[in-house]
């Protein structure tokens, strides 16, 4: 097929349509410094200085490897993502249009975490001493703002929202609190200490009842000094052993007012997203809330099963990053499924979650040590001055080879437009991005085609000069110069390919360029020109002049 002019025509033509075919698809991609994108420079966190030198350089290196992932699944094409030195994190974001998005998937810790609902007595039985303790370090002026306000705040949420006080109400709310004595007996407000004020009570004054054992309330706006009592080390030492308060991660509205769940919860964790296997962002039609799916691996499917096996009628939390998503009651055993309610959050927000825990969470968090944007501007001026070199280029070329080698390097000029259109298919059909460096690379690669042809067209020559008819003088040409077109693309092509495996960024994007570009230039040059040759002596006497 190939020994035919047909043959050799449909070879071109499908070659040129499907490169065409790719380039109109996938189109061509432009680098970061094309484009513009964002620059981040990351680095672990460790603000109390913990962290010894070896340990950091560990924890990056596993951070490295999750951002990656994460990355990879966000979408980004030719993303850069290196270490530098030994604690920090490159990446670079070519074209990114959520630059925000992007840094808060980096950025996120995702642990997940599954632990056990409390049922609340021991940190009931606890308040009064963590009152008086945050007093002792705090001073009398420690009240929560709320509290500062007005009287005590009721012990019944529907008492305080919907202002219920008839029998009716108290029965309900009686029938309740019936699932556990200490939940009517010893709530928030009933174990205060003798002196009911605020001051006196700055942290239990702040929960309300939250309707279930192990379940509290307090309003979002005095969430902050929540979180202030609980990192005082006076009040960690006085909670339970092994009991931690831990906030729900979206607050509910109840009325006009807004309030956030606060849960009792076991310090230690049955199981984590180390052993999570796949997670799904979705829609739940019942409830018409955003979930994500998750599927445990077979190990992660046995602790499951056996911890709610033993837990039917209990609560297990689902904890990620320390806040606590979803508490749902255990109805019946649970083997490798389950799934975080995400509320009314929008779906893009579950599938980053989903995202994030498919890639696996971070050995440490990450904070940005330096950000920077690289404006279109920029972008378009380093596109303007690329075109602007690749034309003079071309036309330097075209003009030299029709100059010296008349109708002959006519034939090689239309050659080397399928070397275009073959390059840049080739290049969208990898989802190659588009560098600076790279249009160098595709330059350059104009060279070695323009260097193949020259070296057929000068045997040719020393064939016509040795009296040869032209049909002998260009199979000659063209059969004999090809060992060296082959040595001189292979070698370049074998460099192109150690550049991109030991290259990262910019380099790797002038090796993708270059090897692409090295193969259509053989092909247009070897095949090509040779098959417009065959065309062009089929049609002239034999005896008529070449124009070489």
């Amino acid at each position: 097929m190939f020994g035919t002019l047909k043959g050799r025509i449909l070879v071109i033509l499908a070659v040129l349509l499907v490169a065409a075919g790719f380039l109109w698809k996938n189109g061509l991609k432009l680098g970061l410094d094309l484009q513009g994108g964002m620059h981040l420079a990351l680095e672990v966190a460790d603000s109390a200085g913990t962290l010894t030198p070896a340990a950091k350089a560990d924890a990056t290196d596993r951070a490295l490897q999750i951002v990656r992932n994460r990355i990879d699944q966000f979408g980004v094409e030719e993303p850069l993502v290196q270490k530098v030195g030994s604690d920090r994190i490159i990446v670079e974001l070519a074209g990114i249009r959520d630059p925000q998005r992007a840094k808060n998937i980096i950025e996120q810790t995702a642990y997940l975490q599954f632990l056990l609902v409390q049922d609340g007595r021991d940190v009931n039985e606890a308040l009064p001493r963590i009152d008086r303790a945050i007093v002792a370090t705090l001073g009398p002026g420690a009240a929560a703002p709320a509290a500062r306000q007005g009287p005590q705040q009721p012990r019944e949420l529907n008492q305080l929202i919907f202002g219920q006080k008839d029998s009716t109400a108290k029965r309900d709310s009686a029938a309740q609190n019936d699932t556990t004595k200490a939940g009517a007996d010893t709530s928030a407000a009933a174990v205060a200490s003798t002196d009911t004020s605020a001051s006196a009570q700055p942290f239990s004054s702040l929960l309300l009842e939250g309707g279930q054992p192990g379940e509290y309330l307090v309003p979002e706006t005095d969430v902050p000094t929540l979180e202030k009592y609980l990192a005082l080390p006076a009040v960690q030492r006085l909670l339970p052993r092994e009991t931690q308060l831990l906030l729900g991660a979206k607050p509910e509205g109840r009325g006009a007012t807004l309030y956030r769940r606060v849960y009792a919860l076991d310090k230690r964790p049955f199981l984590t997203g180390d052993l999570l296997e796949d997670a799904q962002a979705g829609r739940d039609p019942q409830f018409n809330q955003t979930i994500v799916s998750f599927t445990l691996n077979r190990r992660g499917g046995r602790t499951f099963e056996r911890v709610t096996s033993q837990h039917i009628g209990d609560r297990i939390s689902i904890v990620l990053d320390n806040q606590v998503y979803s508490a749902p009651v255990v109805r019946s055993t649970i083997s490798n499924r389950g799934q975080i309610e995400m509320g009314q959050a929008p779906l893009d927000q579950a599938r980053d979650l989903a995202l994030v825990l498919r890639a696996g969470a971070l050995p440490a968090p990450l904070h940005v040590v330096e950000e920077r944007t690289i404006g279109p501007s920029l972008g378009a001026d380093s596109v303007l001055q690329g075109q602007i070199a690749g034309l003079v280029g071309v036309l330097l070329v075209i003009l030299i080879m029709i100059g010296y080698y008349h109708f002959a390097g006519f034939l090689a000029i239309v050659g080397m437009l399928a070397y275009v259109v073959v390059v840049l298919g080739g290049l969208a059909a990898f989802k190659a991005t588009l560098t600076a460096p790279g249009i160098a690379g595709f330059i350059l690669s104009v060279g070695m085609g323009v260097d193949a042809n020259v070296l057929q067209f000068e045997r040719i020559r020393e064939e016509l000069i040795a009296g040869r008819t032209v049909r002998a003088a260009v199979d000659a040409g063209f059969s004999e110069a090809m060992s060296a077109i082959i040595d001189t693309h292979l070698t370049t092509l074998i460099t192109a390919l150690i550049l991109y495996y030991v290259g990262t960024g910019p380099v790797r994007g002038f090796a993708v360029t270059l090897s692409v570009g090295i193969i259509a230039s053989f092909f247009s040059a070897v095949f090509v020109t040779r098959t417009l040759f065959m065309a062009y002596m089929q049609r002239r006497q034999a005896t008529a002049p070449l124009s070489i």
